[in-house]
């Protein structure tokens, strides 16, 4: 989840925009799937040019909402898309989308949580476990933690060695059984399936081995660093995993 003051001021939605995105919002809990689809690209186009986040407010048939911490994110495709590993590694690596793709997927299906309330039950995620990266890179004996960095420029995020190892945690490639785009992170995002959804990181772009804990965008702003769902953070939610 990315959310905040941005950067720099961009144009802020329009008052017919609000709201016509407000009546598509309130259409898509019943629409058809395909409506729901060209919602969600609908509200992340607009989101993707609002600075206000105001769009991060509103309801969708998809049931995600968009956030991001700067006015602005770049787009990155197959081209040029690159994925960075580095800091206390033997070899460190620079990866490619089509190198990650190239290598064993793993596929999960699970709840969604965010920590400011709202849930997608059931959602498909798929990539490659970051506890195999972190193996071909070689950590280094006092390592104990991860810091990763986005290439919107300003989201960080943070996980320990162990939590990092976790069978369900992948730098993802895929969700809801397609590639990812970019208003949900693509084309590579971080997945970290029983945190909130804030600590999985979207728009990736870097995973640095640490020796201590650095903590994240938000961690700096008071969320909880260990953001177990329903164990912390002030929240009760049902686990995800």
């Amino acid at each position: 989840m990315n959310s905040g003051q941005p950067e720099e001021q961009g144009r802020p939605i329009g008052r017919r925009v609000l709201l016509g995105t407000l009546g598509l919002g309130a259409l898509g809990v019943v629409a058809a799937p395909t409506l729901q689809r060209g919602l969600e690209s609908f509200l992340g186009s607009a989101a993707d040019k609002d600075p206000t986040g105001l769009t991060g407010l509103l309801p969708n048939g998809g049931g995600f909402r968009y956030y991001s911490v700067t006015s602005s994110v770049p787009h990155k495709n197959a081209s040029t898309y690159r994925l960075k590993i580095d800091g206390l590694v033997d070899r460190p690596a620079t990866y490619t989308l089509s190198d990650l793709r190239a290598m064993p997927q793993t596929r999960m299906v699970k709840d969604v949580q965010c920590v400011t309330g709202w849930r997608v039950p059931g959602t498909p995620f798929e990539g490659v476990r970051l506890s195999r990266l972190l193996d071909a890179a070689g950590v280094r004996a006092k390592a104990t933690a991860i810091r990763f960095s986005c290439f919107d420029g300003t989201y960080t995020e943070s996980l320990t060695l162990d939590q990092a190892r976790r069978a369900d945690v992948l730098v993802a490639l895929r969700m809801q059984d397609k590639d990812l785009g970019h208003s949900h992170g693509g084309p590579v995002r971080l997945y970290v399936a029983p945190m909130y959804f804030y600590k999985s990181a979207k728009w990736l772009s870097g995973i640095t081995v640490t020796e201590d804990v650095e903590p994240g965008y938000w961690e700096e702003r008071g969320y909880d660093v260990d953001a177990w769902v329903g164990k912390s953070n002030g929240r009760d939610d049902d686990p995800t995993s």
